[in-house]
């Protein structure tokens, strides 16, 4: 990722010295970062019934030099016009998303933020909105849909999302509600194939579909924004390794937004506990076939099913190799295993890979816990019930530094590496 702000001579100021020193025009860029969202939710106030803008943190992720609104409990942050400046210690994992730390609720958004004013605003609405979201009386619950990594799940998803298309870019309230219906018969039919899957499909949309469904509305894009970011955002979505977290952030928001041109705010008539879909539903006034296998088969042909239904046949027999080499490195073969204690982790949802019963390959994670800091770049294993994460076996030990194939740990001094050696596998014992 390009460094934000970058050290030149002639522009440096002089008056403040915050460990490293910055252009002052890009200081200046990200005070008004803060204005700009602290007068759209001011603008958006009706949308909770409350005004979204709290604690922020904008983190460089190449230096870990910090931007706050706020100036920490510790008061350790250094003073920016109205803007402080500071720095996110090692212990804190770098992701955008909602953080508990130096005795305030954060939300945290990576630098560099988007160039585009609404996709900007957009991104902080959405991660204020979980900074609030348990006062909300919404609960984060962020559990993989690992059916939408098997073919029928992938499959009858996109399909779903091309009829939210649709639907988005109707120009007649009946052609609206005829691919609204269909989307919702693909979504019930593929939940049919899964059981339980509905379920989880909810505590997801729940958490990261009304967030973003926040996000686009006080982001305050017109109808034609609106139409073209939710059309490209689901073309996007559609090139992504994996949709098993990341398919909320279109569903939700799609539906809602169709839903607020009858009615602004629906939401305020929802809570953690209802189940979206059969929401949608009702609201909608969607009536859906009883006999949901055979119409979502007559429906798939107008929504680009056969094409659908070509790549995800050859994206399975792909997958199946992936999986196999994973399984083999991570689970065969000798391997390490860490528990967790107090865990904290980043990691990037779009590129995650369910193995059956044995858990979720994460190419790219960053754990933080009582015994140290972890940091994979291909491959970790998160167990199913997340108490555990297992790496390939360490091919490096100096000390309280530990390496292995693309990942290292540091260890705390009360910890130890242990190997078994009837298994040849590692794990950490405390002192």
């Amino acid at each position: 990722m390009k460094k934000l702000l970058t050290m030149v001579p002639c522009l440096l100021l002089s008056t403040i010295v915050f460990g490293q020193e910055f252009e002052e025009a890009k200081l200046d860029s990200i005070v008004q970062y803060f204005s700009e969202i602290k007068t759209a939710t001011k603008r958006g106030i009706n949308l909770w019934n409350r005004d979204l803008y709290d604690d922020i943190i904008l983190i460089s992720p190449t230096d870990r030099q910090l931007f706050s609104n706020n100036s920490g409990a510790d008061n350790s942050f250094k003073k920016y016009k109205n803007i402080y400046v500071g720095e996110l210690p090692d212990s804190v994992n770098i992701a955008n998303t909602s953080l508990k730390w130096n005795g305030h609720t954060w939300a945290m958004v990576m630098l560099p933020l988007p160039k585009d004013y609404y996709a900007r605003i957009n991104l902080l609405a959405h991660e204020l909105f979980h900074s609030a979201q348990f006062s909300l009386g919404f609960i984060q619950n962020n559990n993989e849909s690992n059916h939408l990594e098997q073919e029928n799940g992938r499959i009858f998803l996109r399909l779903e999302l091309e009829a939210l298309k649709r639907a988005l870019n109707s120009d007649s309230q009946e052609r609206r509600n005829k691919h609204l219906t269909d989307a919702l018969i693909f979504r019930r039919y593929r939940n049919s194939l899964f059981p339980g899957s509905a379920q989880i499909e909810n505590q997801l949309e729940l958490n990261e579909g009304i967030a973003e469904y926040t996000g686009v509305v006080i982001s305050g894009r017109g109808e034609e924004r609106i139409k073209k970011y939710f059309n490209d955002a689901i073309d996007n979505f559609f090139l992504n390794p994996t949709y098993v977290r990341s398919f909320a952030y279109h569903t939700t928001p799609i539906y809602g937004y169709l839903l607020r041109l009858k009615r602004p705010f629906w939401n305020h008539n929802i809570s953690g506990n209802i189940d979206l879909t059969d929401f949608f539903i009702r609201e909608h006034r969607i009536k859906l076939p009883e006999d949901l296998s055979s119409a979502a088969a007559v429906l798939a042909p107008d929504y680009n099913g056969n094409k659908i239904f070509g790549d995800e046949q050859a994206r399975a027999a792909k997958i199946k190799e992936r999986i196999g080499l994973y399984r083999s490195l991570l689970v065969d073969r000798p391997h390490m295993t860490l528990k967790f204690e107090k865990m904290n982790v980043s990691f990037d949802p779009r590129n995650i890979l369910p193995i059956a019963d044995l858990g979720t390959v994460y190419p790219n994670i960053r754990v933080t816990d009582n015994w140290g800091i972890l940091d994979v770049k291909n491959g970790a294993l998160m167990s199913p019930n997340w108490s555990e994460i297992t790496v390939s076996i360490p091919t490096k030990i100096e000390g309280q530094r530990i390496e292995g194939e693309d990942w290292i740990l540091e260890l705390k001094n009360t910890y130890i590496l242990e190997k078994d050696e009837l298994t040849n596998n590692y794990k950490l014992i405390k002192r």
